[in-house]
C-alpha cells in the first residue's frame, strides 16, 4: 500500500513529542504539509528539527499555543485557517485516586482532552465538508473501554472523545469527510517514560522491570505484554488520513495491543 499525501495538510495537536510527533513524522513522511504544535515557541521548533532529521524534505510549519484554551484553539485557527487533516492528539494525564481529584482537575481534563478537540473539529471539520474531503482523529485510549482505578477522570475524557467522533462522524454523513478515534494502549511515550523512568529510580529497579512489573499487574490483559511504541500508534494514524482509508468513519480503532477484552 502506498499511502500519498503530497497534496493534503494536516494538523496535529500536542505534536512536539511523543505519540503526537511520531503522528506529525508519519504524515510528513508520507506527504502530507504538517503544522506541528506545542505551547512553547521553543518545544515547536525542536520537533520539526527533530521530524527533518528523519524526512529532510518533510513541508513543515509551526504553531505555538494552549490548545487546552478557548484562545489557544482562537490563535492556531487564525494562523492556520483550513486544513484537510485534523489529528485531536492534544490530552494530559495524571495517576491519582479518584477521593483525590478536585473539582478543578476534573475541568481541566475535560478542557484539555475533551474541548481542545471539539472547538478545533468544530471550525476545521465544517471547511473539509464544503471541500467534500477531510480526516478528523481523536487519540483517545484503552482507557475509554478499561476505566483505569488510578485515573477515572483521564478514562473519562478517553470516552467523552469517543462519543464526540461518532456524533461527529453521524453530523458529516455522506459529506466526503471521515472521523474516527484511535485507542492506543499503554505507550512509551515521552510522558510515560518519564513517568517510568521515576519509579525506576525510587524503586531501584531498571526501566524493563518497571514496564513488566505494570503490564502484569495493571495491564494483565496485554497480548503483546510490553508497550506500544509511539510508531505502532502513529502508523494506524497515518492510515486513517489516507485516501485508502475512505470506508472507515464512526469507528473506534484499537491500537492497543489486545488490552481490551472487548470483541468489538
Amino acid at each position: 500500500m502506498n499511502i500519498d499525501l503530497s497534496k493534503r495538510s494536516a494538523i496535529v495537536t500536542g505534536s512536539t513529542a511523543g505519540i503526537g510527533l511520531a503522528i506529525a513524522q508519519g504524515l510528513a513522511a508520507a506527504g502530507a504539509s504538517v503544522v506541528v504544535t506545542g505551547r512553547t515557541q521553543g518545544r515547536v521548533d525542536a520537533a520539526i528539527a527533530e521530524i527533518k532529521k528523519h524526512v529532510p524534505a518533510a513541508k513543515l510549519s509551526g504553531v505555538a499555543a494552549d490548545l487546552g484554551t478557548a484562545e489557544g484553539a482562537a490563535a492556531l485557527i487564525k494562523a492556520v485557517p483550513s486544513t484537510d487533516i485534523l489529528v485531536n492528539n492534544l490530552g494530559i494525564f495524571e495517576p491519582k485516586g479518584f477521593f483525590d481529584i478536585t473539582d478543578e482537575e476534573w475541568s481541566r481534563f475535560f478542557e484539555v482532552n475533551v474541548n481542545s478537540g471539539v472547538r478545533l473539529s468544530r471550525h476545521y471539520a465544517k471547511g473539509m465538508a464544503d471541500r467534500g474531503w477531510g480526516r478528523v482523529q481523536f487519540i483517545s485510549s484503552e482507557s475509554a473501554l478499561q476505566i483505569p482505578a488510578e485515573m477515572v477522570h483521564y478514562g473519562m475524557t478517553k470516552t467523552a472523545q469517543l462519543a464526540v467522533s461518532r456524533g461527529l462522524a453521524e453530523t458529516l454523513s455522506g459529506t466526503g469527510v471521515t472521523v474516527n478515534s484511535v485507542l492506543p494502549g499503554p505507550t512509551l511515550s515521552e510522558g510515560v517514560g518519564e513517568f517510568f523512568n521515576k519509579i525506576a529510580k525510587d524503586q531501584g529497579k531498571s526501566l524493563e522491570e518497571v514496564e513488566k512489573d505494570f503490564i502484569s499487574t495493571h495491564r494483565p490483559t496485554s497480548l503483546i505484554e510490553r508497550l506500544l511504541t509511539v510508531e505502532e500508534v502513529a502508523n494506524m494514524s497515518v492510515y486513517l488520513a489516507s485516501e485508502q482509508a475512505s470506508g472507515t468513519t464512526g469507528a473506534a480503532v484499537r491500537v492497543d495491543g489486545g488490552v481490551a477484552r472487548q470483541v468489538v
